[in-house]
Formats: C-alpha cells, structure tokens, sequence
C-alpha cells in the first residue's frame, strides 16, 4: 500500500465527464489499498474567465482581492470532485488550501510557502476518505487568502507530497510524460521515462510547460519523485528523480522552447564602468525580471546593452528602460517583441565537449541566425528569430540523436484546447 498524491491539471477537471473520470481513477486507486490525496486545478478556463471578469470591474485591482477572487476556481473543483466520488460510495472530504494547513508569506498572486500543518490531511485519511484539496493556494498568518502564481498547484502538490511523506507525487496532464522536446513542434520528440531534477528544472524554466519550476525545485529540495503521466491514459509517464550518473547518459536530455520573451537595446550609452548596473538597478526597481544580457562596445566607442525578460513585463520594462537611456544619456532604444528561445538541457554535456560547437554548426547549416547565447554547466541558450524557432528545435532535436522512429499525434484535446494550451503564458 502507498501513499499517493495525485495532481489534475485544469483540462483533466474541465467538465463534469471529466470529473467523473478523475473520481474513477480515484477510486481505483483506493480500490488497490493506497491512500490517496488529490489536489485540483480550476476547471478549464475559469482562472482566465475570473481574470477577466475582474477587468470588467476595475482595471487595476489589489492584489489581495485577486487572491481573494480567484481562490475560487479551485474550491469549485475540489467540491465537484468530492461529490463525484461520494456519489460512487465512497468516502472523500474537500479542504481548501488553508483548511488543507498551506501558510505562505503575504506576496499576493505569487506567495511562497512557508510551512504545511498536515493534521487535518492526516485525519480525513484515517478515516478511509479520499481527501482532495485545492491547489494554488494558502493563508497568511494574518489569515489573507494567497495564492501561488500561474501553475501554483503543482507545487501545491509537491509540498503536500513532502508534508505527509507520499511515496510519490503524481502530476496528471494532457501529455502523457515527459519528452525530449515540445511534441506539437517537433513530432519526432520521444518520452523520456526518468528525467534529473537538474534536467527537469533547466527545461521548466527554459520554456517547457508541462511542469512549473518552482515545483520542480521543491522536489529536488525535499526529494519528492514526481511521475508525469496523461490523465486520460493509464500508461506510465516519466518520472521526475534524483538520478544517478551513468557512463551511458544521453549529452542532451531535451530541447525547450519560449516565445514569451522579448529583447531591448539600449544603443549609445557611455562606455565606462557602472553604465550596466545603473541599468539594471533601474530595471530591478521597477520588478523586470531579466534574462540573458549583451554588452559590447561600437565603433565610436560607445556601449550598446540588449538583454531579454519576460514579454508580460513589457510596460514595466519599457518604463525603467525610458527612464535609464535618460538618465544615461542613451542614444536609442529598440525593442523586439520577435524573438523566441532555444535550449539544450543535459547533464551529460558536462563532461561532453564540442555541444556548442555541433549546436551552431547546425543552426548555421539551418540557415538560422543565433542572437544571443547563454549557457551554464547543463544548458545552452540561444535566442533566434522568432519566425525561426520552429526550424531550430527540430534540427538541434535531429543533431542530437533525440529523433524517435514514430510520430507523436495529438488525441486527446479539442482544437481549440490545443491553441488555448499553445498561447499559456503569452
């Protein structure tokens, strides 16, 4: 008997077919002798529905009150669930994310956890119920409703994982695992069956949807295993582990792609030191979260500075920038919101000289011109047109050995949940 808990994404929950479904599985679960935790997104589209019907009233609303608003969402799905598996005859109890004992600091729409109380988790399972709780969510020590940011649940169930010591901590999607690269892209992309937390957290953060960063990070933290699997499927997925290495180890675990982002030069600025960190003082101060930066000298002497950040950060970005050329004197500003994001994650190349290498010469053979670049011990970056993005993942995809022999077919989604999937996060 094991202790699972087991996330549902929003399109797992994004109906009352679909509930039922998941009470199905739920209850199969329990039928096997394990107890059983559930953590629950909102359903489908309601976060972004409530989004915009908070528009609708205010243009600029605390943040509190968002929290506050879009708590909501979960709590549906967490109540839904548990009728759909009490109808069944079986026993479940529904807990909000501070009934379920979540306390996190008192940054609205995006709170970090800062303990988990479990008792009351403890108890429901005592009883034989199957206890859902709703993710994305906690409670100040104040007691102000908080929620996790954009995909919070995962690490909702992730820390509920580690609070309760589960033997593991499945995340359920509309993907069936983990692969070696975006399989709508390139649909010769295979699944992996274990991936690194190292591996894991590099693709998370360079574009790789299925699971959130932060989660990822608390389960390397805490070493929580994470099996990604398809909430429409009983196939195995891929799980998400400490992993140890090995004389056989792929160079290159997967290829991650982001068009969210956007890049800004700053032309003409005075070539001396503490030009960059005024720039980037003024950017922090105004919350730009910068990624990959370029500093260079032109022929007449003066510096030019690109970097990239998160396109949702445009109006913030564009402030700071405005107010640093300024102050600094900058010559021009330009600003592309075209571009997209390449990175090769993998452990392996560690220890594997000449990655770079065969990565350029074969953007270069693609006729696919590299913007930037940025690299650590287990990644390689690159920015690219963003028209280009497409041509890059599949030929460094085909470069590495990563190719599979079937092709990847999409089954699961409805069109219009495939373009709402593709668009997240834009």
């Amino acid at each position: 008997m094991a202790l699972i808990v087991a996330k549902f994404g929003g399109t797992s929950v994004a109906s009352p077919e679909r509930i039922q479904k998941v009470a199905q599985r739920l209850i199969a679960k329990k039928q096997e002798g394990h107890d059983v935790v559930a953590v629950v997104s909102a359903m489908g589209k309601t976060t972004d529905e409530l989004v915009a019907l908070a528009a609708s009233v205010n243009t600029s609303p605390a943040k509190r009150e968002m929290d506050m608003l879009l708590s909501t969402g979960e709590q549906v799905s967490m109540a839904l669930l548990a009728m759909a598996i009490q109808a069944r005859g079986y026993q479940a109890v529904s807990y909000t994310g501070w009934q379920a004992g979540i306390a996190t600091d008192d940054n609205y729409s995006s709170a970090k956890i800062d303990n988990i109380d479990t008792h009351r988790i403890r108890e429901g399972l005592e009883t034989g119920a199957i206890v859902v709780v709703a993710g994305f969510q906690g409670i100040t020590t104040e007691g102000d409703i908080t929620t996790l940011g954009r995909g919070g649940s995962d690490t909702t169930a992730v820390a509920l994982a580690c609070g309760i010591s589960a033997d593991v901590c499945e995340i359920y999607s509309d993907v069936d695992g983990i692969y070696s690269a975006d399989p709508r892209v390139a649909p010769r992309a295979r699944k992996l069956d274990v991936v690194s937390y190292d591996d894991m957290l590099e693709l998370s953060s360079e574009g790789a949807g299925v699971l959130q960063a932060r989660a990822v990070e608390f389960a390397r933290k805490y070493k929580v295993v994470i099996h990604s699997r398809s909430a429409f499927s009983d196939a195995e997925g891929t799980l998400i582990k400490e992993v140890a290495p090995s004389m056989e180890q792929a160079v290159i675990s997967g290829i991650a792609h982001d068009t969210s982002e956007m890049k800004i030069t700053m032309r003409g600025l005075h070539d001396e030191p503490g030009i960059a960190a005024k720039v980037f003082s003024i950017l922090a101060s105004n919350n730009v979260s910068v990624d990959m930066i370029i500093q260079n000298v032109s022929t007449d002497g003066k510096a030019n500075i690109s970097f990239t950040f998160p396109g949702s950060q445009k109006e913030n970005a564009m402030e700071a920038v405005n107010r640093a050329a300024e102050m600094l004197d900058a010559s021009q500003i330009l600003i592309d919101e075209n571009i997209a994001k390449v990175s090769l994650v993998g452990t392996g190349m560690k220890s594997s000289p000449g990655v770079a290498a065969r990565a350029f010469k074969t953007l270069a053979e693609n006729e696919i011109n590299i913007l930037m670049i940025s690299t650590s011990p287990i990644r390689i970056s690159v920015v690219v047109d963003g028209s280009q993005v497409e041509a890059a993942v599949r030929c460094l995809h085909t470069a590495f050995g990563l190719d599979s022999d079937t092709i990847f077919e999409e089954t699961q989604l409805s069109a219009e949940e495939i373009a709402a999937k593709m668009n997240k996060g834009r």
